[in-house]
């Protein structure tokens, strides 16, 4: 994917186990996605990444799937696998650090997770993920890294916190939400870096920034980032990074940013992720998977491009995700 992950877990190697005994057949093009991209998981649980042969957890993309997983409603037993998966302590140590290490963009993103799974966060894998995530808010109210490799917080880092932590009883703190607030550029997009010398609008980063803004009550700016991102739509509906064609990572996030505020653009973003979706004329393992992008279907980027599209198809916002949907992964419904 382009950006919902973060540097800890940016490819992927995916393995295929066999489909679940019982599945059942689905029209639903969202809750077809959701069962392809449950049966591409190693063992039913998990993502890896594959680095010159050698495999790794990718619990980046993992959590991405719990969060496709809830927005579709399907493929909940893949889910509590996962999130199961998720809280082995070597697991989650190796994805929010240990030690001196902590990273901001993981524990928000996992806290995120934990909290749609109905698991504690306060005990996960042996961390408490909100106070670690609080832990590194600054003064200036953005969430930084702790590494000795650099701050690599960004758009992504600061939004899910605050979408993590309005889920909390205290909510997310004023300042992290003025703080990116605050990096509006003056077109109305967000950045996807801080503090460059030139504010350059990202769909991504803008398309979670809007939802993290109006789950924490900030109409306005979401409002602002909202009409941007509608000036960003292609003519066939998809969104793309820069000047670069539509894919159906940025569609996807897009297409749930404006589901709901701004119906026109989200049913034609839509429209480009079913365009690039394997239907009932591809080969059996591949119906429901949705490519990248117009090339067509690439085992290496599908998962991750399934997996953010069908945020955009089943039009549930990360505000509202939650998991305990139907246990089985569905299968496309063909002749």
């Amino acid at each position: 994917m382009r950006r919902l992950v973060f540097a800890v877990a940016m490819l992927c190697g995916i393995g295929l186990v066999a489909a679940p005994a019982a599945t059942a057949a689905t029209s639903n093009k969202a809750d077809a996605a959701a069962g392809w991209l449950a049966r591409q998981m190693v063992d039913g649980e998990r993502f890896e990444a594959d680095f010159g042969g050698q495999k790794f957890p990718d619990q980046g993309l993992t959590i991405d799937a719990i969060f496709a997983f809830a927005a579709a409603g399907v493929s909940d037993t893949n889910a509590g696998k996962a999130i199961t998966w998720l809280a082995k302590p070597e697991i989650t140590t190796g994805y929010v650090g240990g030690g001196t290490e902590a990273y901001a963009g993981a524990h928000a993103k996992l806290l995120l997770a934990a909290q749609v799974r109905g698991k504690n966060p306060a005990s996960f894998g042996g961390v408490d993920l909100k106070a670690g995530l609080l832990s590194l808010l600054t003064p200036s109210g953005r969430f930084s890294d702790r590494s000795e490799f650099g701050d690599y917080s960004n758009a992504f880092s600061q939004s899910l916190a605050l979408l993590a932590l309005d889920r909390t009883p205290a909510g997310a703190p004023a300042s992290a939400v003025t703080f990116l607030a605050g990096t509006q550029c003056a077109d109305g997009g967000f950045p996807l870096n801080f503090g460059e010398a030139t504010c350059t609008s990202d769909v991504d980063s803008t398309a979670v920034a809007v939802q993290a803004l109006r789950a924490t009550g900030d109409a306005v700016n979401a409002g602002e980032g909202t009409s941007w991102l509608v000036t960003k739509q292609h003519a066939n509906g998809g969104f793309g990074v820069g000047a670069n064609a539509p894919n159906s990572n940025s569609t996807g996030l897009a297409a749930e940013a404006l589901a709901g505020h701004r119906p026109a653009a989200a049913v034609k973003a839509r429209e480009f992720l079913r365009s690039v979706q394997t239907g009932c004329a591809g080969a059996v393992a591949d119906r429901g998977a949705i490519a990248y992008d117009a090339t067509g279907l690439n085992p290496a980027t599908a998962p991750r491009a399934t997996a953010q599209a069908i945020l955009g198809l089943a039009r549930v916002p990360l505000s509202e995700l939650h998991g305990g949907g139907r246990p089985q992964a569905p299968v496309l419904a063909c002749p």
